[in-house]
């Protein structure tokens, strides 16, 4: 039993939204969506994302790893395979990892000078 591990397998980020334009030098303060995600156990993580939408079907999954005793910060921004995730457009996801993790989304909107910065843990479904 791995006693580093917590969080769960299963999580949902029912908001997502990247924004059309930024305001400010990239990357730093490019408009961005971002799946944080602690791996506190001791294997790593296999991570899938399924990115759902209101008006198509959802793309993914969308495959990554987040070695042991590490932490990600994926920008939805820069998934490319198995698509780009459209700007201006609503979505929502699942996470999903063969080990448990915690999830956070954090969403920087700087489509203005004053800045909006917005984070909250993800929903553990699990």
């Amino acid at each position: 039993m791995d006693t580093n591990a917590v969080g769960r397998r299963r999580w949902a980020i029912a908001e997502g939204y990247i924004p059309g334009w930024s305001n400010g030098p990239e990357p730093q303060m490019e408009s961005h969506e971002t799946c944080c995600i602690l791996n506190a156990g001791d294997d790593t993580a296999h991570i899938g994302i399924t990115v759902y939408f209101a008006d198509r079907e959802p793309a993914g999954p969308y495959r990554v790893e987040v070695p042991a005793r590490r932490t990600s910060h994926l920008r939805f921004n820069e998934l490319r395979d198995p698509e780009e995730i459209p700007k201006d457009t609503p979505f929502a996801s699942i996470i999903e990892s063969d080990v448990p993790v915690v999830v956070q989304h954090t969403r920087l909107d700087s489509r203005q000078a004053e800045n909006a910065l917005m984070t909250t843990i993800a929903f553990a479904c699990d």
